[in-house]
């Protein structure tokens, strides 16, 4: 009887550290400096996310989040070096939709599958593109835009940062949804795309906000509507395109994630302390000045987005029949 005690003790210990396991884990997290690897260089949208985050959850957790730059094959790089690393927590990933949901259908082989190679944290932020065009164009709005388009079929070109751009998918987007057609005309980077539109050689451009906030001012570009699903604080006067195509939306976005396997309590200790980072005042201004919102949420929903994001954009790959190289 005496040892069938001792065993259903002992059962009962096992059980207690088995289950206590998890939340000591959560608790204990971090105990030595993170890792969080931006696959972009210094000074762009991404890194400001990064340190902006690493920053906060330094101070509210403890340990140092180090920032580490690792840039090259449009965000590939890094991705796949944090996709690849031990999944404890120490290594994270701060990354764009450009290079998760994107850059993927663009390459035959890609090193990394963001569905199955990375777990999802949070959502930072988003900042919708503004659909600017040369005041020559006999439009004051998207609904006259589109009839235009449909009047001169092919007349019309837009701008792009680049092929396979966030810029480019946007406006094959814009062509789907409104069936319509235009000429594409890619650049090296978005300030030629806008001095080339300023000059009147193409007639409209998807852009990033602050890339063209002040032609708009000046009058040199004449600003239609954001590409988000609703109105952008930083314009509440400037319809979004969703308002003429129901459903439309591209918006750039930032979020967090580790390698896959990361421990699920890691995961709810990082999302709980990040959502708090996000909400404060500073940090809302912060993204404010990049013309961004900021999201948070919880992993599960960080999860779906990614997926629901992924899936639209390899449709509009595949249907603007942009090859993969």
């Amino acid at each position: 009887m005496r040892a069938k005690m001792r065993a259903g003790g002992l059962l009962l210990s096992c059980c207690v550290v088995v289950f206590s396991a998890p939340v000591v884990l959560a608790q204990s997290y971090p105990v030595k400096p993170i890792r969080v690897i931006v696959p972009f260089p210094p000074g762009g949208g991404t890194d400001i996310m990064a340190r902006t985050m690493a920053e906060k959850l330094g101070g509210v957790l403890g340990q140092q989040f180090i920032v580490d730059n690792r840039s090259g094959a449009g965000g590939a790089l890094g991705t796949e070096l944090a996709a690849k690393a031990a999944p404890d927590g120490y290594t994270l990933l701060v990354n764009s939709s450009s290079a998760l949901v994107i850059g993927p259908h663009l390459v035959r082989k890609p090193p990394y599958d963001p569905l199955r190679d990375l777990a999802p944290v949070i959502l930072i932020g988003s900042a919708p593109n503004v659909l600017v065009i040369h005041p020559s164009v006999p439009v004051k709005n998207v609904k006259e835009l589109i009839a235009l388009a449909k009047k001169r079929p092919g007349e019309l070109n837009y701008a792009s940062n680049g092929a396979g751009t966030l810029s480019h998918l946007t406006g094959e987007l814009f062509k789907m949804r409104a069936g319509i057609g235009m000429v594409h005309v890619p650049y090296k980077g978005g300030p030629p795309a806008v001095t080339d539109t300023m000059a009147g050689n193409v007639s409209l451009l998807f852009a990033a906000f602050p890339t063209v906030s002040v032609q708009v001012r000046a009058g040199r570009l004449r600003a239609l509507a954001v590409s988000s699903t609703k109105r952008a604080a930083i314009a509440p006067d400037l319809p979004a395109v969703a308002e003429t195509l129901p459903g439309f939306e591209s918006s750039q976005w930032w979020g967090m994630f580790g390698p896959a396997g990361m421990p699920a309590e890691v995961v709810s200790r990082l999302n709980a302390e990040m959502r708090k980072v996000l909400a404060l005042a500073d940090v809302m201004k912060r993204l404010a000045a990049d013309a961004a919102e900021p999201i948070g949420g919880s992993a599960a929903e960080c999860a779906a987005f990614l997926r629901a994001d992924y899936e639209k954009w390899q449709k509009v790959v595949q249907d603007s029949g942009i090859r993969p190289q």
